[in-house]
């Protein structure tokens, strides 16, 4: 009888916890809908004050052992299925938060060149908040910050009048065009080599 009410006492300590975590997850100000930028996404409910904070980015704190363990696991199934699917996000030096979880509202938030939402860390928690003001049924997005060695793996789609094409870092927007002419010099030079090989007739 004691193993019992011991077990049950576990199994409700969990629901609780799962329901505490999952009620972190949403907000009233927000909601999931498809996205005409990738997939689904997620948009404003309500009108939204710059600055206002909309939702917490809900996930596991991991060692930055686990977190590249991870990262390359979600990226190879990425990959096959051809999902974005790495939802790691750098909370300091020492650890990550993998936001990978199906009540992580916020990890649905997309990517834009001109985003109007930023991520603020506050301890080991993630908060996205406003840039700026949010019209009702506005997607929100925000700067993912990827580094630009991995520019090529990483098509922007947001489709703003600013966007470098690809999901890079703003800060390193300059080095990613030196990268981009170097490839395109590249490119061109192997092509005018190709077209310079005799050709038999």
């Amino acid at each position: 009888m004691g193993k019992q009410k011991s077990k049950a006492e576990k199994t409700a300590k969990l629901i609780r916890k799962m329901k505490k975590l999952w009620e972190e997850a949403q907000s009233e100000l927000c909601e999931v809908r498809n996205s005409a930028i990738h997939g689904r996404g997620v948009y404003a409910s309500r009108p939204i004050k710059k600055g206002e904070k909309i939702i917490e980015y809900v996930g596991e704190l991991i060692d930055k052992e686990e977190s590249d363990r991870r990262a390359h696991i979600q990226a190879e199934r990425a990959e096959k299925h051809g999902d974005a699917a790495v939802y790691i996000f750098t909370v300091d030096d020492q650890y990550d938060l993998d936001g990978n979880l199906p009540w992580n509202t916020a990890r649905l938030i997309n990517h834009s060149c001109e985003p109007n939402c930023e991520a603020w860390i506050d301890g080991s928690r993630i908060f996205i908040h406003a840039l700026r003001a949010i019209k009702e049924g506005e997607e929100l997005s925000f700067d993912y910050g990827f580094d630009v060695d991995t520019w090529e793996e990483h098509p922007c789609r947001c489709g703003k009048k600013s966007c470098v094409g690809h999901i890079v870092s703003r800060t390193q927007w300059a080095e990613l065009e030196i990268k981009k002419r170097a490839k395109q010099a590249e490119v061109e030079a192997t092509h005018q080599s190709r077209n310079r090989r005799p050709r038999l007739k």
